[in-house]
């Protein structure tokens, strides 16, 4: 690149919580750090800008044509959705995310969620916040189920890094573990188990793949039919992966146990989105998209994004998710 001060534009600081530090890149360099940015104004903001950080703003073809010195956008996450890929590619502009940083946030995110629900937590915490405890005139009562994890089963979407550091914790809670395979495939060896098995006998489903096509409402009405168990769904991973409408029916029907999510479709949802809607249920759980959150992963993906915009500067580009670009 270009020995002159290169141009880096952060379009979204504020998804990063303010007290994480984000070191200076060692490099000559400019940088303008806006807190938010609305879709109508990425094309101006890049436009001059050799490097671009984004975590969740938009980044469409439009947008990309129109930044002529653009050469990286690096993403202070790992998905890349929001990337229009293709533009990225016929551009020539790479793009670099993060990886591994939530390796403990998320899995143990998802098991605040298992846990708090497995034991009614949030509705024993409301219903003493009531006064039932005092109305009970004994030194306990039972409006709501309180379940063991100890030699339950936990069926688990997805066997990257997130997927395998939930399944340790579940194995050491002394869990039986199944990793499910793809949607549909049935020629399916070990470590994988069916779908449609891992449906039937689980009774905890914890969801850790990326928003695919073929993902896309993974869990519909007719995946929560085949769930004899009555399981908990936990989803820390992206709203898309659950039918909301199917999920609100699983749940009214009492065909699940309950519902732990932590990410919706859009983000933040709308007051009058199903999921809202939803929190009536005392066993179902919506947190706001910080399973992720940790103060020691927000660091830790701080210091990689700088890392990875530091390689890239060097010519020895990292964690590059389009290498033809």
């Amino acid at each position: 690149m270009s020995t002159q001060p290169l141009n880096i534009v952060f379009l979204d600081r504020d998804t990063i919580a303010p007290h994480i530090r984000l070191r200076d890149p060692a490099f000559p360099h400019t940088l303008q750090v806006y807190d938010r940015t609305a879709l109508a104004d990425v094309s101006q903001r890049i436009q001059n800008a050799d490097i671009v950080i984004t975590n969740k703003v938009q980044l469409d073809a439009q947008a990309i044509a129109q930044a002529n010195q653009l050469k990286l956008i690096a993403v202070a996450a790992t998905g890349v959705d929001n990337i229009d890929i293709q533009a990225c590619n016929q551009h020539q502009v790479s793009i670099a995310n993060i990886r591994d940083y939530a390796r403990h946030s998320v899995p143990e995110h998802a098991f605040s969620l298992i846990f708090a629900l497995r034991r009614s937590i949030t509705a024993y915490r409301e219903s003493v916040r009531q006064g039932r405890w005092q109305q009970a005139q004994q030194f306990c009562y039972f409006d709501y189920p309180i379940e063991d994890l100890h030699a339950s089963t936990i069926g688990i979407v997805g066997r990257g890094v997130l997927g395998k550091a939930t399944a340790q914790i579940a194995q050491a809670l002394g869990m039986r573990v199944l990793f499910a395979a793809r949607k549909g495939q049935t020629n399916v060896t070990a470590p994988y188990t069916e779908f449609t098995q891992v449906l039937a006998e689980s009774d905890v489903i914890s969801l850790h793949c990326p928003l695919t096509p073929e993902t896309q409402n993974l869990l519909s009405w007719n995946e929560f039919e085949q769930m004899q168990r009555r399981p908990l769904i936990i989803n820390t991973a992206r709203g898309g992966l659950v039918d909301n409408a199917a999920l609100a029916k699983a749940l009214e029907r009492q065909q699940i146990a309950g519902a732990g999510i932590d990410v919706a479709t859009p983000e933040p949802p709308s007051n009058n989105h199903l999921l809202m809607q939803l929190l009536r249920y005392p066993n179902f759980i919506l947190t706001p998209h910080i399973g992720w959150a940790s103060t020691q992963a927000m660091q830790t993906l701080a210091d990689q994004l700088i890392d990875n915009i530091e390689a890239f500067v060097a010519g020895q580009p990292r964690h590059i998710v389009n290498p033809n670009s």
